[in-house]
């Protein structure tokens, strides 16, 4: 189906007006809850250090990382859902309080945020999404993924991305969330234009982030912020592409949500690393962007009963069907080789 469909041809008008009714409770839910798992996190680790052997305390920080890593995905898809204005009903706390407890402490700005998704919305798929670099080069092989995931895994992903957003507060390049570099013209500029501007555009993520130490050092235990960044630079990419390949590699170019957008089943373990907050269900907010996120399970069921939306597949079923493409391409090469081989001889 490559022509965009309409939701008036899925909903009725009474429907579309109850699904997308956003919520200041399921709100402060969402946004409490998660911070909820990060401070307990923190608390596990603090409380069960003096009772640990050495590999112990490895393990168990092994594990925070991870859930830490989960919850900074969360804390980014609560700045998606607000950037849409349907994670609260008032508007001040989808702009303001969401800025502050979830897109500042994983350095981020609602704001700039809203301005670029938007453009990811309106051009899906099309060569001026802004975020195709997200998902290009996808199928591709087992062996093209696995060292993505350990580029990852290794901190190497997260150093790029670190120093991507330090040129961009500084505003030396265009501000992305993908992987594109943009520079912008620096006529005119002087050389203390660019530390102010850094400072300037980071100053938010640098206060949250010193509270965030400030806390734990209140705690007694200041050395367990090393977690956050941690995090930061290792998992936390790793379930960023996870999260961008289920959504739309692979998937068809069209101007249909139904086609060119995948929901993908997640189970606890999917939501807690690389599905929160419902953004498992990424075809229907591809349909209808102001849906909260409490009300996609009930708008799937709604498009499963109807027949515009198949079983879903897994996650690891994802990354199975992403890792074919290239080497059922390379077998094409190799048995037209074989061909050409034995027409020679």
């Amino acid at each position: 189906m490559n022509m965009r469909v309409s939701v008036t041809d899925l909903f009725s008008r009474e429907e579309i007006e109850e699904l997308t009714q956003p919520s200041d409770s399921h709100g402060i839910w969402a946004v409490g809850s998660t911070w909820a798992v990060i401070g307990a996190t923190f608390a596990g680790v603090a409380l069960s250090w003096s009772y640990l052997p050495e590999w112990g305390k490895l393990l168990i920080c092994m594990v925070a990382v991870a859930i830490l890593a989960g919850r900074q995905l969360a804390l980014a898809i609560l700045m998606h859902d607000a950037s849409h204005n349907s994670l609260f009903k008032t508007k001040w706390m989808n702009d303001s309080l969401v800025d502050w407890l979830c897109a500042r402490p994983i350095w981020n700005d609602v704001h700039k945020y809203r301005a670029h998704h938007m453009r990811h919305h309106a051009k899906t798929s099309s060569p001026e999404d802004p975020d195709m670099s997200l998902v290009a080069g996808f199928p591709t092989t087992k062996k093209s993924i696995a060292r993505k995931f350990i580029r990852d895994l290794t901190g190497i992903t997260g150093l790029k991305f670190i120093a991507g957003r330090i040129l961009m507060d500084a505003e030396m390049m265009k501000w992305t969330v993908a992987n594109d570099v943009t520079w912008l013209p620096r006529e005119r500029r002087k050389w203390y234009d660019y530390p102010a501007k850094f400072f300037k555009n980071s100053s938010k993520a640098i206060g949250t982030n010193t509270t965030m130490f400030c806390v734990l050092w209140a705690a007694g235990y200041p050395k367990l912020y090393l977690l956050w960044p941690l995090a930061y630079l290792t998992a936390f990419p790793l379930f960023i592409r996870i999260r961008s390949m289920a959504e739309h590699a692979g998937m068809q170019t069209s101007h249909s949500a139904l086609t060119n957008t995948r929901t993908t089943k997640a189970g606890w373990i999917a939501r807690t690393f690389v599905a929160p907050i419902r953004v498992n269900f990424h075809m229907e907010h591809h349909l209808m962007a102001t849906v909260p996120y409490f009300k996609l399970p009930k708008m799937h069921q709604m498009l499963r009963e109807r027949g515009f939306a198949p079983e879903p597949p897994t996650y690891f079923q994802v990354i199975d069907i992403l890792s074919q493409g290239q080497i059922s391409a390379e077998k094409v090469k190799y048995l037209e080789a074989v061909k050409v081989s034995t027409q020679e001889q």
